[in-house]
């Protein structure tokens, strides 16, 4: 008995081990991990169209083969944040024909808002979310140029409430959400720190792509004080930068369309990257890093990963 039960025991054994392969086989190598990606940083000047060819993959550190690269165009609601303070009167016509650009580049999809800002108790928003093109035109040729201290981290925090609670109940996870700041980038006196505003803004996925009309600034700077149009460049920067978002500087004749023309592309577009992940067993937490290489690395663009 002793006997027979010996060899049962080897038999079960025998089977199992020659199943293991089979299984193994049938198991066939892990699926492929995906990756969002959005362009963010770069010139003013347009910016080159992304290919797989353009895409490096790393794992903590160690490069994975690219098995899959999809570009996507979504819906977009976002505002337009409209500097209307006394520093642009001599550029009253290029804050309107931006916004207006920026409008005449919407889809079906679309929908945004104009909000108009000079100083904290000047911030108004003249046209309520909406994909009525007619609208949006018509509360832009309602603004006009008044004095005051500007405000503009006061208008943007205002905006990005505003943005984050009227598509809270939408369909907001299928769209991007944007702020579009029309602006010489210069803040007179704002209540709201430049923390709180990008606290908000990143808590609630808004990006902010500014239009810089930063040519009219004194570039003067002395060995302690940075000059104006420095000191408005950083800040524009920052605000794009930790958002996910892109700077245009308009500073020369001719750049205006140009620049709302790329905005309007880094505004809709992501990017879906398949790789093969690592092995199972890697060490490692799974870091993963998107990097750039050819045109898209020589216009100083940079990918930002999104879960």
């Amino acid at each position: 008995m002793t006997f027979l039960n010996n060899l049962a025991r080897v038999l079960v054994c025998a089977l199992i081990l020659s199943a293991a392969p089979a299984v193994a086989l049938a198991q066939g190598p892990a699926p492929p991990a995906r990756v969002e990606v959005m362009l963010t940083g770069g010139k003013s000047s347009p910016a080159p169209e992304l290919t797989r060819e353009d895409v490096r993959v790393y794992v903590d550190g160690v490069e994975r083969p690219v098995v899959s690269f999809e570009k996507e165009v979504l819906p977009v609601s976002y505002g337009l944040v409209v500097d209307n303070s006394g520093s642009l009167r001599s550029q009253v016509y290029a804050v309107a024909t931006a916004a207006k650009y920026v409008v005449s580049r919407n889809g079906p999809e679309d929908q945004a808002f104009v909000e108009r800002f000079v100083s904290s108790d000047n911030i108004d928003i003249l046209q309520r979310l909406t994909g009525d093109g007619d609208a949006l035109y018509s509360a832009l040729d309602s603004m006009r140029i008044e004095g005051g201290q500007t405000a503009m981290l006061d208008a943007l925090y205002m905006a990005g409430d505003y943005l984050i609670k009227s598509t809270k109940q939408t369909d907001a996870p299928k769209r991007r959400l944007a702020l579009v700041l029309v602006t010489d980038g210069e803040d007179r006196h704002s209540s709201s720190k430049v923390e709180e505003v990008l606290k908000l803004l990143k808590g609630g996925g808004v990006q902010v792509f500014c239009v810089g009309l930063t040519g009219a600034l004194e570039n003067d700077r002395g060995f302690v004080v940075k000059g104006k149009r420095q000191t408005a460049k950083e800040l524009l920067a920052k605000l794009a930068a930790e958002t996910g978002g892109r700077v245009f500087y308009v500073e020369k004749n001719g750049q205006l369309e140009e620049a709302v023309a790329d905005l309007a592309n880094n505004l809709r577009t992501r990017y879906a990257i398949g790789y093969a992940p690592p092995e199972p067993g890697a060490k490692g937490n799974g870091k993963v890093e998107v990097k750039l290489v050819g045109a898209a690395a020589r216009a100083k663009l940079k990918a930002e990963v999104r879960p």
